[in-house]
């Protein structure tokens, strides 16, 4: 599973727009617009889903499920609770 907050935050890990993640998946931009415009999990069919995870971990993205460890070692970012604790003051 892939949410729409991971395919922005890989977006911006790798720097790149929605259209050459577009390219990258050989997905259409409109269906990567759709997809980050979910709330929570992105849905789409199998296919679509495979071709943009494959995509992100070819670009050198890990994705993290919750509670899970990451063992890639490289750098990364977790959310660590819905809605976070906002800006420090």
């Amino acid at each position: 599973m892939i949410t729409a907050a991971q395919m922005r935050a890989a977006r911006a890990l790798l720097g790149i727009d929605q259209r050459t993640l577009a390219e990258l998946s050989g997905l259409s931009l409109p269906t990567i617009q759709r997809m980050e415009a979910s709330d929570g999990v992105v849905r789409g069919n199998v296919d679509s889903l495979m071709k943009l995870v494959g995509a992100l971990h070819a670009a050198g993205i890990e994705l993290i499920n919750a509670g899970a460890a990451s063992t890639g070692g490289g750098r990364g970012v977790r959310l660590i609770s819905p809605g976070g604790h906002g800006p420090a003051r």
